[in-house]
């Protein structure tokens, strides 16, 4: 296992924050079939000629309710939504996933995240974004959306599943459901890149315990960890302007994050 470090500075945190006025991609907002009866809504931003693709699950309840306008009724501010146009800007060709069109309303993802309808909701995403451009697809989730990515990783092996996964901000613990480490991560057997803030203060996202769960994915074929600190800590701890979503290093956190998906 190669563990890569990369530090951040206060003054690289005010760089990236004056940064966040990039120049945008034009976005979709796309409805694809999944299962009988349902479909699935994301925002797509394409750049001019994708390198890779990401499909971006964001934490929380997952209920990002986008309007036909491509807004979002909540978790816009999420490290992963608001962060897309970063990843395009990488050349890589971006699908922002809202909960399925039958969980529309309270708990959205909550209990649904490690299920089979998930697992195949996720999986006609990735096929949607093969038959767009002929690239990887990587499953990329923050918080509770690694849940998500790991789960379908482990699910969806083969030709159907992701080209490698990337997990930030790791659920280590988890009151309600089974956590990431908890899964059998052995069974995924793509790349798989940890990407994780070392002050992070949620309760369930402690960098202490990130050593033990790069040890368990003892069968992806390569696998690293990108270990960021400063930047701001603001608001509660588990959220999305606290260092557990890396608030004032997006654009180096992206940046190190796309580098490795290009080259794992």
């Amino acid at each position: 296992m190669r563990n890569i470090l990369v530090k951040s500075g206060f003054a690289a945190a005010l760089v990236a924050w004056a940064a966040l006025g990039w120049a945008q991609t034009p976005e979709s907002v796309v409805d694809i079939p999944t299962r009988p009866g349902v479909t699935q809504r994301m925002v797509v931003v394409r750049p001019a000629a994708p390198k890779a693709a990401v499909v971006l699950l964001a934490g929380g309840h997952g209920g990002l309710q986008i309007f036909r306008n491509g807004s979002f009724k909540w978790g816009d501010d999420n490290f992963l939504v608001r962060t897309r146009h970063l990843f395009a800007e990488q050349g890589l060709l971006v699908a922002v996933v809202d909960a399925p069109s039958d969980r529309q309303s309270p708990p959205y993802l909550g209990g649904f995240r490690q299920k089979p309808e998930h697992a195949a909701d996720l999986k006609a995403v990735i096929a949607w974004m093969r038959a767009q451009a002929a690239v990887p697809v990587w499953l990329v989730g923050t918080s509770r959306g690694t849940q998500s990515a790991a789960y379908a990783a482990i699910e969806l092996a083969g030709a159907g599943g992701p080209d490698g996964v990337v997990l930030s901000s790791t659920m280590l613990s988890d009151d309600a459901g089974r956590p990431v480490s908890a899964m059998p991560l052995g069974r995924i057997r793509v790349p798989v890149l940890v990407v994780h803030h070392e002050q992070d203060g949620c309760v369930h996202c402690a960098f202490s315990a990130v050593p033990a769960l790069m040890a368990k994915l003892g069968h992806a074929p390569r696998k690293a960890l990108l270990s960021f600190t400063g930047g701001y800590d603001e608001g509660q701890p588990c959220l999305a302007r606290a260092h557990h979503g890396f608030n004032g290093i997006e654009r180096e956190v992206v940046a190190q994050t796309a580098a490795w998906i290009l080259n794992p």
